[in-house]
């Protein structure tokens, strides 16, 4: 039988800037769901991606002096970037989009084009006010104190030729969808939509541009660019294939679940069912619009000294520890209030004090008393104790209540589910005192082995269903229980006895330290002073000129030549020197030394033209004679120094003169 279908997408990130916890925390939830259904066997399609067109990137990339599509290069796939934090964060997405990669153009063009042609996109010309933060068109009406009603900052008036979707000729479909279906979750969303956007009356909406050209362009009507909603909310369709020829799967996994922040719930639940009917396509199964992660009240760009950098944090406290705390922490669709004592509270009472406390008791125990493998017949007990039937039943009726839970799209509440049992079985623990039954292993070993089976088994089930929250942590949980592969399915959490009796245990290390919360926080504010500093750094700094004059004669001195590099090896006992053998035209291989080991690899640099001043006297660097200097570019960015060779055309031959 084919197993069931599940696709969840997360919202596509705006990379006008390096994320922060905030966006961390919206896709390791999206990473936690799609962990458990793959859990429960079924075949998971999970997207992510960035969203990066719009009028705020071209900005920002004329500030920098780059191009948008260098801005937005160096922020997705640069050092440090979004994808080094989704690998960082352990995040198992199966595609990641780009609203600038060439199919998903190719498709928008498709999307515009047929949304025109079916009478539901028309020109006119937009005059109101716009909100460049939020890239959102807005009536005077619908301003709050005059300012944007999303973001709460200025709005400049704007005018210009555009293209509208008829979104008011869908108003109708949508509040009947909105409120008569479970489409929208939280439930309390859909009175917000309802009473601030529909009630009012859904107006026509701007999905075209003609002030800037980042972005996708109108293929009819090439002075337009798609404007932001319909280019961003389409990849959930064009990552599948839909209008383009990179995938052919949009009929295996459409409809899916759009995970997003309730800052963009309105696009999600009004405008995108919308454009889905305008294409006579499914709408999503569900649009589940989760919450703020607030520093002191604020919003999370507003940080007051709290570290909201998740590099930061995945470093001092580790990966899984930072992903259980915030879907331990903040109910999936409330606000909640971020800080770094409650992180550290967090790591200690939960994942030290319980989990950690229990495997680490558990599994030295075992070993303590039974040399880490217990005897044949430990699983069962003839005569049970009140407190082993009473753990045997909760840890055994635990999976279902998780299962609900999660299907609720409650993370929060399928571990606090967990961690009841966990908590119930360090009780267990102190209710057999099993270092007073060791005390006569003779009378109470058969006892002592089956208490400390019933308390492997309670941590190896706990184990299958934390594997979504904390997957590394839980692959090193199973090593020292001793868990087979079997012994890790879905399957297997609704089963009492799974673990063998002759697992082998040991205890490894300390899954979760307790953490020092002075120390801790002393040195999260060093790094974040370092972070901040760090950034205030221009990305790129140029050494000024030379105000003194040379005067022309002393420069012609200098004899610059094309070199062609023959060979090229490291110089033993340096980590910078290069030692380069050089055709310089005259016949006679020229030997020059180089500190540039760290920008080049030498064998990268075989067969290269480059530029050297040879007329120098030569010297000795490391026992070995240099003839001159290669000429190079150097600069520095973020307070590292960059450096290029400088290379020149090919076809310029070995000595030529550069005048």
């Amino acid at each position: 039988m084919e197993n069931k279908k599940f696709y969840i997408t997360t919202p596509i990130y705006y990379p006008s800037d390096k994320l922060h916890i905030g966006h961390t925390y919206c896709t390791v939830a999206t990473d936690t769901l799609a962990r458990y259904h793959r859990l429960r066997g079924e075949d998971v399609m999970f997207l992510t991606g960035t969203d990066e067109h719009g009028q705020k990137i071209e900005d920002k990339a004329r500030e920098a002096g780059v191009t948008p599509k260098e801005f937005v290069d160096r922020i997705v796939e640069g050092p440090g970037g979004v994808l080094d934090l989704w690998k960082l964060m352990n995040i198992s997405n199966d595609r990641f989009i780009r609203t600038t990669d060439d199919y998903h153009v190719k498709s928008i063009q498709y999307i515009f084009r047929k949304m025109h042609d079916n009478g539901d996109i028309y020109k006119g010309t937009y005059k109101g006010k716009y909100c460049k933060p939020c890239e959102s068109f807005w009536t005077e009406s619908q301003l709050k104190d005059g300012c944007c009603p999303d973001c709460g900052r200025p709005v400049t008036d704007a005018e210009e030729e555009a293209y509208f979707f008829r979104l008011s000729k869908y108003a109708d479909r949508i509040r009947d969808l909105l409120e008569n279906t479970g489409f929208l979750e939280p439930r309390s969303r859909v009175n917000e939509m309802v009473k601030n956007f529909i009630d009012p009356g859904l107006e026509d909406l701007c999905v075209s541009r003609t002030s800037f050209t980042w972005g996708i362009p109108v293929d009819f009507d090439p002075g337009h660019v798609v404007y932001v909603w319909v280019d961003a909310l389409s990849n959930y369709i064009t990552a599948l294939g839909y209008g383009n020829d990179r995938y052919n799967d949009y009929q295996n996994w459409w409809p899916g679940v759009n995970i997003v922040g309730k800052e963009i719930v309105r696009f999600h639940s009004i405008i995108w069912p919308a454009m889905l009917m305008s294409l006579g396509e499914p709408l999503p199964k569900k649009v589940f619009g989760h919450g703020w992660l607030l520093l002191d009240g604020g919003k999370m760009s507003k940080s007051k000294g709290n570290v909201v950098d998740p590099y930061i944090l995945a470093e001092k406290f580790g990966v899984d520890a930072l992903r259980f705390f915030l879907m331990r922490t903040f109910p999936f669709g409330s606000d909640g209030n971020f800080s770094n004592e409650l992180l550290i509270q967090t790591i200690n009472n939960d994942l030290a004090n319980d989990l950690g406390n229990l495997v680490s008791r558990t599994t030295a125990m075992t070993g303590k008393y039974f040399g880490g493998q217990l005897p044949a017949g430990c699983r069962d007990w003839a005569s049970p104790e009140p407190w082993d039937t009473e753990l045997q039943n909760a840890v055994t009726a635990l999976r279902d209540a998780y299962e609900k839970d999660m299907d609720a799209f409650a993370p929060h509440k399928a571990l606090e589910d967990v961690f009841r049992v966990i908590q119930r079985a360090n009780k267990y623990i102190d209710e057999n005192a099993p270092w007073k039954l060791s005390k006569d292993m003779e009378s109470n070993g058969p006892r002592l082995a089956h208490v400390l089976y019933t308390l492997l088994e309670v941590t190896r089930i706990c184990g299958v269903l934390l594997t979504p929250f904390m997957p590394d942590s839980m692959e090193k949980l199973f090593a020292q229980t001793g868990a087979p592969a079997e012994a890790r399915t879905w399957d297997s959490a609704a089963k009492w006895g799974t673990l063998p009796e002759d697992a082998a245990v040991n205890k490894g290390e300390n899954l979760f330290p307790r953490v020092d919360m002075d120390k801790a926080l002393e040195e999260l504010e060093s790094a974040a002073q370092a972070a901040r500093e760090d950034a205030a750094r221009p990305d790129i700094e140029i050494e000024p000129q030379l105000t003194e004059k040379v005067d022309f004669d002393t420069f012609c001195k200098s004899d610059f030549r094309v070199v062609k590099v023959k060979a090229c090896d490291a110089v033993k006992k340096s980590t910078k020197l290069l030692r380069f053998t050089l055709d310089d035209g005259t016949g006679v291989d020229r030997q020059i030394l180089s500190g540039i080991h760290q920008w080049y690899e030498p064998e990268d640099l075989v067969g290269k033209t480059l530029v050297a001043i040879v007329n120098l006297p030569p010297r000795k660097m490391m026992g070995l004679e240099s003839n001159g200097m290669l000429i190079s570019a150097v600069h520095t960015e973020k307070g590292e120094e960059a450096l290029h060779l400088l290379m020149v055309d090919d076809a310029i031959p070995a000595g030529a003169k550069l005048c």
